[in-house]
């Protein structure tokens, strides 16, 4: 075990006490995949201690939100992947509260576990649940909850620096190997549930050109190569493929990829490391842990968090149906904003790109759709997204390690920006995100610029 995590159990058994002083707990959780997880990890783990609780979920945790929590006047708040930006606010109102979370600290408090304070970057080396999984194991041996941990950081897109999980996640992973397991094999979503044409056609990160969004084109491109459907005239799974067929199959997306200009970057992401939950029937998207992710997203993306959340407590019938059409829907949509993208293009500024989708894309997803369309444009500036929600614009912001290698940071970018003109925003170095007044978004974009072009030079 590193020292990161030996001092982040200690911490977390502190944390664990104070929760066993109490019969009732307030749970506060984000909607993402990582958020979801972090959430059902922390309710199971209590479950187990025989502890009730409430759950909510939100969007982004702000004043207003920590204020009525404090008029509730809850025993204790258990906020997870969420609450190290409120601190602030959580101490002002005087809200008894644990704080499990990795997006970087604004303050500090006794009842704090965060990956930050020691040492770790909660980026790339623990997510949200993977945090939460060490409050849980302090209260009580809940190492079940492990494949959980890795669907969070795996939907955090923890993997993405160095193409694998590593660190405090990889010390996760390796220590329980009865529950989940790395793979190399490609990494396409629907390796468990959908026909390979379909794997092709619905593929949006990376975005194939000439087969993602057209059915004719996938099965076409597989007929070339010799897959056909199986004898019944069903297509099959990638998991029904043979060792040789997987390997044809890849060899020649890639070999298409090289000749359709698929930039190096993405055609490098087309084979990875993916994990299996081997607790789950094979088959279904919670086997494949990018699937689970996805699946909690499209819940949380369309404000039925506690639908995804069902799913991770064990629901496999009407939460787990209602959770796939809601995937359907995303999926479909993922491709809908991308293809607004394409067909729009972005506007390109000295130190940063960005693109307006108003209200073609759903402001829930237009971050997604901001770091894949990231990968189709220029990658040596970061790139921005707005949509329109009922208070303001949605911001989100993408970059890449190479950025953040240079100096990059934007959650401090956006941080001071929303201090300068109102608004709330901040996340991680590599992605974050905002909500802006209206009518702010031309001095938004001047000032991010100007601040971008300020940390790439002082790096320099």
């Amino acid at each position: 075990m590193s020292e990161i995590m030996i001092q982040m159990a200690r911490r977390a058994a502190v944390c664990a006490e104070e929760i066993k002083k109490h019969k009732e707990v307030q749970l506060v959780s984000h909607i993402d995949a990582d958020g979801i997880s972090s959430g059902a990890i922390i309710a199971k783990a209590l479950e187990e201690a025989g502890i009730e609780y409430e759950m909510l979920f939100v969007k982004q945790l702000d004043e207003a939100i920590v204020r009525d929590l404090a008029d509730t006047n809850p025993e204790l708040t258990i906020f997870t992947d969420l609450g190290s930006g409120q601190i602030e606010h959580i101490n002002n109102y005087g809200l008894r509260a644990i704080v499990s979370d990795h997006h970087r600290p604004q303050g500090d408090m006794d009842l704090h576990l965060n990956p930050h304070l020691f040492g770790a970057n909660g980026s790339f080396e623990i997510s949200g649940s993977g945090t939460t999984f060490i409050l849980a194991s302090q209260l009580g041996k809940n190492n079940n909850l492990a494949d959980l941990a890795i669907v969070g950081c795996v939907g955090d897109m923890q993997y993405r620096k160095y193409g694998k999980l590593v660190s405090l996640n990889r010390e996760i992973l390796e220590d329980n190997p009865s529950f989940v397991i790395p793979k190399n094999d490609i990494s396409l979503y629907g390796k468990q549930t959908r026909p390979v044409f379909k794997m092709l056609q619905f593929s949006s990160d990376p975005y194939l050109p000439g087969l993602s969004g057209s059915e004719d084109a996938c099965i076409d491109f597989l007929h070339k190569i010799g897959l056909r459907s199986a004898n019944d005239e069903k297509w099959r799974r990638w998991i029904d493929l043979t060792e040789e067929e997987k390997v044809r199959v890849t060899s020649s997306l890639l070999q298409y990829s090289v000749q359709n200009g698929l930039s190096s970057y993405n055609i490098n992401r087309l084979v990875s490391e993916c994990y299996l939950l081997l607790q789950e029937n094979e088959g279904t998207e919670m086997r494949d842990a990018s699937e689970y992710a996805t699946l909690l997203n499209a819940t949380g993306r369309y404000m039925q968090a506690e639908t995804g959340m069902a799913v991770c407590m064990g629901d496999r019938e009407d939460a787990y149906e209602a959770a796939r059409r809601l995937l359907y829907e995303h999926r479909k949509n993922l491709v809908e904003g991308l293809n607004f993208v394409r067909d729009n293009g972005v506007t390109q500024l000295s130190h940063l790109q960005f693109f307006d989708a108003g209200s073609s894309i759903p402001e829930t997803i237009v971050g997604i759709v901001a770091g894949m369309s990231h990968a189709s444009n220029n990658r040596r500036i970061p790139i921005i997204a707005f949509a329109d929600k009922d208070d303001g614009h949605k911001v989100s912001a993408r970059g890449t390690q190479e950025l953040v290698n240079k100096g990059l940071n934007l959650s401090e970018a956006i941080s001071q920006i929303c201090q300068e003109i109102g608004g709330a925003g901040g996340g991680h170095d590599i992605a974050a995100g905002a909500t802006v007044p209206f009518g702010k978004k031309e001095e938004f974009i001047e000032k991010l610029n100007s601040i971008i072009a300020s940390q790439i030079v002082s790096k320099a």
